[in-house]
């Protein structure tokens, strides 16, 4: 038994956009060819791969097998085979997973600058801030703090050394006055940060003579969105708690107010990062290529 590996491929598209029209646009084939090519895959191997309905289309048991085998080799064969064949500039679809306070990343002008260098490749941006398994779910890189990227990955300097920072409006400190330390503010009114519903507040920590702690606030305010932190400390909501550079222009405006600097020192910064590979295709290349060179780490 030997299916046709345009099949496969097929099939892989189908797992990953969770419907024969989105597979279809993705390919640039028809919906019924993408319908017809799952059919013939589901009858060369004797079993139903796909449950379709009017709206969507779920992979079966004997599916979710097959993509757990066959995708990972099938990214690296199309890799290896575009990589054979393309001598032209970079090109192709590049997905990466980018961590909502990577500020340098998603500020405007690194993107613009690589749209503009490279006008072949489809970048696809997805902005979270759960765990990702980049292979499993069809990245081709992501950028996260090096304290969170697994040890088996290639790792990439994306940006300089970060500090966290607590800050409030002007207004707020005249109100309720600045913590000295950061054990009193669970006396006052915070803004915190989680990366999804069904995970705790994220814990503020801090350092004081060279030991790490951590200050369980209890936030009034909780939050998943970045703006959303930033907007309600801006309109004297309370203190929050986050990376410096995505609070840099607001204090050098005079509406954040920095605090507790003295217990919060530098740590290793952002990454690009990606499956150690032998065969890396030229689009991901390409965004090595623009992190190394589009300036210096900062």
């Amino acid at each position: 038994m030997s299916p046709d590996l345009n099949l496969l491929r097929l099939f892989l598209a189908v797992a990953e956009a969770g419907s024969f029209r989105a597979a279809a646009d993705a390919l640039g084939v028809t919906r019924s060819a993408v319908s017809q090519g799952i059919r013939r895959l589901e009858d060369t191997l004797g079993v139903a791969l796909v449950q379709r309905t009017t709206r969507s289309v779920r992979l079966t048991e004997a599916g979710e097998r097959l993509h757990a085998q066959v995708a990972a080799p099938l990214r690296t064969v199309g890799a290896a085979l575009d990589e054979a064949v393309d001598d032209g500039p970079p090109r192709g679809l590049l997905r990466v997973s980018v961590s909502s306070i990577a500020e340098r990343f998603l500020s405007g002008p690194f993107v613009a600058a690589f749209a503009q260098a490279y006008p072949g490749i489809t970048l696809d941006v997805t902005v979270t801030d759960a765990p990702v398994d980049l292979v499993a779910a069809g990245f081709d890189a992501g950028v996260q703090l090096g304290e969170v990227i697994e040890q088996d990955m290639v790792a990439v300097p994306f940006s300089g050394p970060q500090r966290q920072l607590a800050v409030a409006a002007p207004a707020y400190v005249e109100a309720h006055g600045l913590p000295r330390h950061p054990r009193e503010l669970v006396h006052h009114r915070c803004i915190g940060w989680r990366p999804a519903p069904e995970t705790a507040p994220y814990r503020w920590e801090f350092s004081e003579d060279g030991r790490e702690f951590a200050v369980d606030v209890d936030p009034q305010v909780t939050t998943n969105d970045l703006r959303v932190m930033l907007t309600t400390a801006l309109s004297g909501g309370g203190i929050t708690f986050g990376l410096e550079e995505n609070f840099r222009d607001w204090i050098r405006a005079g509406r954040l107010v920095p605090m507790l600097q003295d217990y919060l020192p530098p740590f290793a910064g952002f990454f690009l990062y990606f499956p150690n590979r032998h065969n890396q295709p030229r689009k991901l290349r390409a965004l090595v290529e623009h992190v190394r060179t589009f300036g210096e780490p900062g």
